[in-house]
């Protein structure tokens, strides 16, 4: 199968790549499952035990996030994998997570040699508040930035954008400043985001603009191994980038399609929109 730039096609991550050549992807962003899904909906539930995760997290209940350790290890392992061959040196990757899997995406990255560049820690500062009153409120998220290998380190950043760059809802970052690894920045999605549908775990589209702009240059492709709602891909758009993204639920990637055809490059809302020194960037 022919896979082509700008568009998204409704099957698994690990079939797609395998129709992409060597080398051929300048940036990769990764939501993938955090495998989540092992008991009863948005609640505390006693009886459900993770092993070695801390007990129960807000759950989002869908098959494709109800997995095996065994089933999510090789998995995990399979599109790491896939990823590193079709990333380009000068290419980077981004991958989402939390501690219920980012231990195991970063052993399986030093496995294959792919070199973790940074971890970021995204505070959310509006975090869903613990039900449960068991615990201390998750209001984080882990992100990995990764490069394919650990010896040849020409993979593209844009350090004046990440001085520079129009970061005001980031209450941490100071413009002029060098950039540091936690990020201050809002989980709420616009209302522009969401009027096709929404995706349980749908990431606001600033958070990915700001690493597309980091990591890339105008025009670049940007891989997205689980497209969901299309917010990755719509994101790069934004951008001014290309983008090839994989969706395997027929409903989620019928909303990206939706939100691709009703965006322009330049934003899809207010809040989402380039700020000159961006929009300098995306077409330089």
């Amino acid at each position: 199968m022919e896979i082509i730039e700008n568009m998204i096609y409704n099957m698994s991550c690990l079939d797609g790549m395998k129709s992409l050549p060597d080398n051929s992807i300048d940036l990769i962003v990764a939501d993938p499952p955090y495998n989540l899904s092992k008991g009863a909906n948005w609640k505390w539930d006693n009886s459900v035990e993770l092993s070695g995760m801390g007990g129960n997290w807000n759950k989002v209940m869908l098959d494709w996030d109800n997995m095996t350790f065994e089933e999510y290890w090789n998995f995990t392992f399979a599109w790491l994998k896939e990823a590193q061959r079709v990333l380009k040196s000068t290419g980077s990757m981004w991958i989402f997570g939390t501690y219920h899997n980012t231990g195991i995406i970063n052993v399986e990255c030093q496995m294959l040699d792919i070199e973790i560049i940074n971890e970021i820690i995204w505070y959310k500062r509006n975090a869903f508040p613990n039900l449960s009153g068991r615990r201390i409120t998750a209001s984080h998220e882990n992100i990995l930035w990764c490069h394919k290998n650990s010896k040849k380190r020409d993979y593209y950043f844009d350090y004046e954008y990440s001085k520079n760059g129009n970061f005001f809802e980031d209450g941490l970052k100071v413009r002029g400043k060098q950039m540091r690894t936690v990020w201050d920045i809002p989980n709420n999605k616009e209302k522009d985001e969401l009027k096709f549908g929404k995706h349980p775990t749908q990431k606001p589209i600033r958070i990915l603009k700001r690493m597309i702009m980091l990591s890339s240059k105008s025009d670049d492709v940007i891989l997205v191994p689980f497209a969901g709602v299309g917010s990755e891909c719509v994101a790069a758009k934004i951008c001014g980038r290309k983008y090839i993204g994989f969706e395997v639920d027929g409903e989620y990637f019928n909303i990206a399609e939706k939100r691709l055809k009703n965006v322009v490059e330049g934003g899809e809302d207010d809040q989402a929109q380039l700020s000159l020194y961006d929009l300098q960037k995306a077409s330089s």
